[in-house]
């Protein structure tokens, strides 16, 4: 069963690849404000059910971080309908696989099953909306679950500590200078009536949007919809918090030493505008150009020709409200690091007053109409992307058959004024992250 459902996985991406240039979908509200979309794919037996909350760390209490975090592991638990522990079971036992991720800015929730199990995958998100299991005992085991998760992907894990630093200077005075995974001792501080006020407030059916992608009948599938979801009382009007930055108007220079590891490195962050921008779409660019693959320009530069660095990289993390724009190195050979940090500004520089030739902007276009189309190639990863869409660009759920064209729509010049504007020396965090002796 499980080898048969795997190759239907396959067939599922196979068939999709050839055809998601534009992705049909339909959408409607129950009237708990519930935010229904539907995505019909019958090119294989696959069906993804998932339910993202617009919930993250940015809505966390200063004084009681990781909350959303805890959530994604909390909702776990059970319901007044299903026995501790048995989530999981339930889905792998039919076939399914399940899990969740929690951002800055919002909680996914999926199940991908065999399209004959559409109904089981309504009814476990409706359990984790409607009943959910939160007592004393489920928040003592998750408590110690995120601990050991936190040694794990943070405090022993090499390098584990820079977003930390990082965001820490470059949202000074916004929820996103903490990291998701939020504090052990506001946890540990934590009563069982705040987890449970933090529910009632984010994980209500109007503050979330259930998207349901693949092998479907779409009429049968709004009858279980209402069937499972009606009864799921609105929650209160949520009022999201703004927060208005200043400029950081000169080079901010941190330290980290981290006993995990022997090679040190540099990382230089920009805050950058967040996802609604076009914006942070150009930069996605740059970085294409500046560490895009092997043949890109810090690596043919750093790695190859000059062998000044072990791995260079630079990515644009966005979010929300802003993005943080992240360069790094390691170094080779004992290179200093304040030689890697002037070889990448010397390329931002180059990108800040030249054209990128005609060559690579072809190549750009090709690699993000490829990746437009990878990202939309699996039930979930479609489900999650039509999401975003309702979730981050103002219930504008279309915007996932907009990205391409947009994309498409930016030019060479662009790409120079952008990198000119927001990748400047006077406003970047600079970490030199260290071994500890």
């Amino acid at each position: 069963m499980k080898y048969n459902f795997l190759i239907a996985l396959s067939l599922s991406a196979l068939c999709l690849r050839s055809t998601a240039q534009q992705v049909k979908f339909s959408e409607y509200d129950l009237d708990n404000g519930l935010h229904v979309i539907l995505h019909q794919d019958k090119t294989a037996p696959v069906v993804a059910v998932s339910v993202m909350y617009h919930v993250g760390s940015k809505d966390e209490d200063p004084g009681r971080t990781g909350f959303a975090h805890f959530f994604e592991h909390l909702l776990f638990e059970g319901s007044e309908n299903m026995k501790r522990g048995e989530f999981m079971k339930i889905v792998s036992s039919n076939g399914g696989q399940n899990n969740a991720n929690t951002t800055q800015d919002r909680t996914f929730y999926y199940e991908v099953f065999p399209s004959n199990q559409l109904e089981l995958g309504l009814w476990l998100e409706s359990e984790r909306m409607l009943h959910p299991k939160i007592d004393n005992a489920g928040v003592k085991t998750q408590n110690e679950v995120i601990k050991e998760e936190k040694r794990m992907r943070i405090d022993n894990k090499p390098y584990g500590k820079f977003a930390e630093n990082i965001f820490a200077h470059l949202f000074e005075g916004h929820p996103y200078s903490w990291q998701p995974i939020g504090s052990m001792a506001h946890l540990d501080a934590a009563r069982l009536e705040e987890f449970i006020a933090f529910f009632k407030k984010y994980y209500a059916p109007n503050n979330a949007v259930l998207t349901i992608a693949g092998d479907l009948d779409i009429e049968k599938t709004k009858g279980l919809v209402a069937k499972y979801f009606n009864e799921v009382p609105k929650g209160i009007p949520i009022v999201k918090g703004t927060f208005e930055l200043k400029p950081v108007t000169k080079q901010i220079v941190d330290t980290v030493y981290d006993a995990n590891i022997q090679i040190p490195a540099i990382f230089a962050a920009y805050r950058v505008p967040g996802m609604k921008s076009r914006d942070h779409k150009v930069l996605e660019m740059i970085s294409s150009v500046l560490s895009g693959g092997g043949s890109s320009r810090l690596s043919t530069k750093m790695v190859d020709e000059k062998k000044t660095a072990l791995q260079v990289s630079a990515f644009n993390y966005t979010l929300e409200d802003y993005g943080a724009y992240i360069t790094l190195a390691m170094p080779n050979n004992n290179t200093p690091l304040d030689q890697l940090l002037t070889e990448i500004d010397a390329e931002v520089v180059r990108l800040q007053t030249d054209l990128i030739t005609e060559s690579e902007f072809k190549k750009l276009q090709n690699q993000f109409e490829n990746g437009y189309v990878s990202a939309n190639t699996k039930m979930i990863g479609l489900a999650e992307n039509l999401s975003n869409g309702y979730i981050f660009h103002d219930k504008h759920t279309n915007n996932l058959n907009e990205q391409l064209a947009e994309a498409k729509s930016i030019s060479r010049e662009e790409i120079r004024d952008v990198a000119k504007k927001y990748l400047r020396k006077d406003q970047r965090v600079v970490l030199y992250y260290l071994p500890k002796k």
